[in-house]
Parts: C-alpha cells; sequence; structure tokens
C-alpha cells in the first residue's frame, strides 16, 4: 500500500498535497483498496466553498458509493475532468492521475490538525 509522505491525511481518508495557498485532494490508496473497483466520481463545481469535514463528493464503486470529505476548508478553484471519463484512475494511481479537486486554502492552520504518514498508517493498519 502506498502512503506518500508528501501529503497530509484526514481520518475520513482524504489526502491533502500543498503547494503555497493551493491543495490537491484525492481519496487515499487504503480508501481505494477498500472500495474496490471505482466506477464514478461526483465532483463538486468550481468556486463551491466547503468547510473541513464538509462532504464535497461521491464515489462510487460496483458495490458501495461512499462520500468524500474535505480535509481543510477551501474553495474548489479546479476539478479533474478527466476523471469523470476514467474513474479507474483512482485505483490504479490515487496520488497522481487520480487526484479530485484543487482548492485555495481558506484556513491555512487546519492543516496542522490532519495526520501524519505515521499517524494515518496506524490508523488503517
Amino acid at each position: 500500500m502506498n502512503f506518500p509522505s508528501n501529503v497530509k491525511y484526514h481520518r475520513e481518508h482524504t489526502w491533502l498535497n500543498v503547494e503555497n495557498t493551493i491543495g490537491t485532494i484525492g481519496i487515499t490508496d487504503f480508501a481505494q483498496s477498500e472500495l474496490g473497483e471505482i466506477v464514478f466520481v461526483d465532483l463538486p463545481d468550481t468556486g463551491k466553498i466547503f468547510k473541513q469535514g464538509d462532504i464535497f463528493g461521491s464515489i462510487e464503486a460496483l458495490k458501495t458509493v461512499s462520500d468524500l470529505f474535505m480535509p481543510v476548508s477551501g474553495k474548489v478553484i479546479e476539478i479533474n475532468k478527466p476523471l469523470w471519463l476514467n474513474p479507474a484512475w483512482v485505483n490504479s494511481d490515487p496520488f497522481d492521475k487520480g487526484w479530485m479537486i484543487k482548492i485555495e486554502l481558506i484556513k491555512p492552520d487546519e492543516i496542522e490538525g490532519l495526520l501524519s504518514i505515521e499517524a494515518y498508517q496506524a490508523l488503517v493498519t
């Protein structure tokens, strides 16, 4: 299982990679492996604002649907539109091709409350 050290983790199995004031969000390798084959991803429109912990979309696998939770507060500035046609990227490459949204951070201090790689590994293993 892949646990990149350059991201922070939310206990609801989303990850956040921050560059300056822009955050990229997706689901973890653990989450995609638990869901199974991903067949659809429902993502929000750009411009939408979410608070930390809000549901920002959903992900559908062959046998289940799961909510997607915001790791930090932010305004959606970009959506991975090719993911709609290629939802299996979440399974094959959740930290690169399978990213979901990019946000402009509203409360950067919330990052401090996210899990480190070690804390997330302890949660899921």
